[in-house]
C-alpha cells in the first residue's frame, strides 16, 4: 500500500552519502535526525521572526531505512504555537535516485523555544518596534 503523500513543498532536499552510514551500510538515524532538525529549525526560525533552539522530540519513528544515494526530502509544518515555543512536526521521506516513488522513512514532533539576544525565552511573536 503506498504512503500517503505529504503536503505542500519540501522544506529541505538532500541526498544521503556513504559517510552517513551505519556499519550495515543505512543511512545513520542521527544522520536522519539532524536533517529533521535542520527542516524544523528553519521554520521555527521564520516563524518566530529570530534565533530559536531545540527544547525537545517527540514521536520519533523510523518507518523505513534509507539507502546510499536516496534523495531525502524534509517537510516541517506548525503543529501548535504557544507564548515561547513552538511544536513542529517533520516527516522524512525518500527517493530512490532512478525511481519516481517516495517512501515516508521518519516522523517526530520537535519543540522549539524562543530566544532573544542573551539566550532567554522570549514571545514567539515579538512586540513590533
Amino acid at each position: 500500500m503506498p504512503d500517503s503523500q505529504p503536503n505542500g513543498l519540501p522544506t529541505i532536499r538532500t541526498i544521503a552519502m556513504p559517510a552517513d552510514t551505519n556499519p550495515a551500510g543505512d543511512i545513520f538515524g542521527g544522520w536522519l535526525m539532524s536533517q529533521m532538525d535542520l527542516a524544523a529549525g528553519s521554520v521555527a526560525a521564520l516563524t518566530a521572526r529570530g534565533r530559536t533552539a531545540t527544547i525537545a522530540v517527540e514521536g520519533m519513528k523510523f518507518h523505513r531505512p534509507v539507502k546510499v544515494g536516496d534523495e531525502v526530502s524534509l517537510y516541517a509544518e506548525v503543529g501548535h504555537i504557544g507564548r515561547t515555543s513552538m511544536r513542529i512536526h517533520v516527516e522524512a521521506w525518500r527517493r530512490q535516485r532512478e525511481s519516481e516513488i517516495t517512501q515516508k522513512v521518519t516522523e517526530a514532533t520537535f519543540t522549539f523555544v524562543a530566544l532573544d539576544e542573551k539566550g532567554a525565552a522570549r514571545p514567539v511573536f515579538p512586540p513590533e518596534v
